[in-house]
């Protein structure tokens, strides 16, 4: 039996860096009453922010019940005497960010996709993970719908994604490469993964990877949510939100 439902957050319960529909919120809130849910993603703590949490319950017993691993799991924050505190972190040295960084800069070069027009920083320092979004971290920010509608476009199947990143790893390989959101590649340390987080999380929580059930929208190999189900855990692979909400909808009506 499932006690714990994890989810990706872009692209799997809402789209790109955007607020979950009033669907969606409301069978989030529904789950939090039966499971305890995990949000895991390569978006920051302040994106989670912006995402979700001002949409869900406020009900302080119902978030107890809700763990948030924002940077792909590198961080970890648990709801406690009404507010968010952070478990952990597994932050970069200034030395290993300006080496990222460099590689970043060089490998998007060499790669060709580096856009005449981007919306804010392309290169986002996260403390515990770097990520490079090639169309700029507020290009939803500022177009809204159009922005994630440019971003789904720019790689529909996932390969210049996979490319970069097999441009950006070799400069890099004590650390970990991956192709993470639409238009993204995240960096963290060697090890420190989704799959990590989730280890992580069944070690506070006390529970086996049997009871686990993970929704993400990049489990394929080289994908940020593959790590997850390599470790073994079941997962359900969704392309939108609406796939998962689906998902969520026949499983409510199954309890």
């Amino acid at each position: 039996m499932k006690k714990l439902i994890a989810f990706d957050l872009d692209g799997t319960l809402a789209p790109s860096k955007s607020h979950f529909n009033p669907r969606m919120v409301a069978l989030f809130d529904k789950l939090l009453e039966k499971f305890q849910v995990c949000v895991i993603s390569g978006g920051k703590y302040e994106l989670f922010q912006r995402q979700f949490l001002t949409q869900i319950t406020e009900e302080p017993h119902l978030l107890s019940g809700l763990h948030l691993m924002p940077t792909s799991g590198t961080r970890y924050y648990r709801f406690n005497k009404n507010e968010w505190q952070l478990q952990y972190a597994e932050d970069f040295t200034s030395d290993q960010k300006s080496k990222i960084i460099k590689a970043l800069e060089e490998g998007l070069k060499e790669s060709g996709y580096a856009g005449e027009k981007t919306y804010g920083d392309t290169i986002e320092d996260r403390d515990s993970q770097i990520t490079l979004s090639i169309l700029g971290q507020e290009i939803v920010a500022e177009l809204g719908e159009e922005g994630v509608r440019i971003k789904e476009a720019w790689d529909i199947d996932g390969t210049k994604k996979l490319k970069l990143r097999d441009i950006i790893a070799p400069k890099i390989p004590e650390f970990t490469v991956r192709a993470a959101g639409a238009t993204s590649i995240d960096i963290t340390k060697p090890g420190v993964d989704k799959a990590y987080g989730m280890q992580k999380l069944m070690d506070a929580v006390g529970i086996k990877k049997d009871e686990i059930l993970f929704f993400g929208d990049k489990i394929v190999p080289g994908g940020n949510d593959y790590a997850v189900e390599e470790m073994g855990i079941d997962c359900i692979a969704v392309r939108s939100w609406e796939d998962t909400a689906y998902s969520i909808e026949g499983i409510i009506r199954a309890l």
